[in-house]
């Protein structure tokens, strides 16, 4: 089996490092020439960027049997399928995976979601995300491809955790009533893609997501407990220096189930909460980041 990736970031390198062992053969891309050479070993690198595409791609499509698109959504849609849709219309893949984010929910006050819940997004980067969610699940009805889309939760592994922060005094305890988010450890969103890959659901669409929705501050003030770093002062939402970014990330507020993940792929969370993910961090060393 071979495997193309579009987007060679965080989640994808974990996944491609974890199940390189099941593919002859792995090619993915990158959007700046400066990076090609970044390759994990193994990986065969080719440039794909709003401007310049690596002729090549096409053909690699032709030779591959899973896809994997790990981009953000463009202007004019998702640029792997505005380009290459008849080539992997055309192509041998059998499994097309899509990720996404539980964004496209939107804020549910808190409810329990899953799902079933129709897709709310409340801005226009999450509005993005629901169009292209649904054409690749059209492109998979037309095709007969067995396109599944993954929405992710708020993504954590070594190098991106919250002792990096705290040990690089960057972390805040912000607190806002009720506010609670999601969480995902890498290694299991690896897991549930290698699960999806063994069971395809031409259709399916999957929250991957940790069994605990949390308050931020009580995450920070775990891992600085674990550490042994200094607990940052609680910081008022409304006074809280955050970005415009960040800022909206605290406008949705909700806890999202991952029943069917467990049911239809066998998934068993390695880190079903942050408690057990941080300590793993701290147990490998990882929390001081690359």
């Amino acid at each position: 089996m071979n495997l193309f990736v579009f987007g060679l970031g965080f989640t994808a390198r974990c996944f491609v490092a974890r199940e390189r062992a099941r593919f002859g053969r792995v090619v993915a891309t990158t959007r700046g020439t400066e990076r090609t050479g970044e390759a994990p070993d193994g990986v065969t690198m080719r440039l794909f960027s709003p401007g310049e595409a690596d002729p090549r791609i096409a053909d690699d499509l032709a030779a591959s049997d899973a896809v994997l698109v790990s981009i953000p959504p463009d202007d004019g849609g998702d640029p792997a399928l505005v380009r290459y849709a008849d080539a992997l219309a055309a192509g041998p893949a059998r499994w097309i995976g899509y990720l996404s984010t539980i964004g496209v929910y939107g804020d549910q006050g808190g409810a329990w979601i899953d799902e079933a819940t129709p897709p709310a997004p409340t801005h226009q980067r999450t509005r993005d995300r629901v169009a292209v969610e649904e054409a690749w699940l059209d492109f998979g009805r037309r095709t007969g491809k067995a396109v599944q889309v993954f929405r992710l939760s708020g993504i954590y592994g070594p190098g991106r955790n919250p002792f990096v922060k705290l040990r690089e005094g960057r972390s805040q305890r912000i607190v806002k009533a009720g506010q609670v988010f999601n969480r995902i450890h890498v290694a299991d969103i690896a897991a549930t893609l290698a699960a999806s890959l063994d069971r395809p659901h031409p259709g399916a669409v999957y929250n991957v997501t940790d069994d605990e929705p949390a308050p931020p501050q009580d995450v920070t003030a775990h891992a600085a407990g674990l550490a042994g770093l200094p607990l940052p002062p609680e910081v008022d939402f409304e006074s809280a220096p955050l970005s415009p970014m960040a800022r909206s990330f605290y406008g949705e507020n909700k806890r999202v189930r991952n029943a069917r993940i467990k049911a239809e792929l066998g998934v068993a969370l390695a880190y079903p909460t942050y408690r057990e993910g941080l300590a793993a961090l701290k147990d490998e060393g990882a929390a001081a980041g690359p």
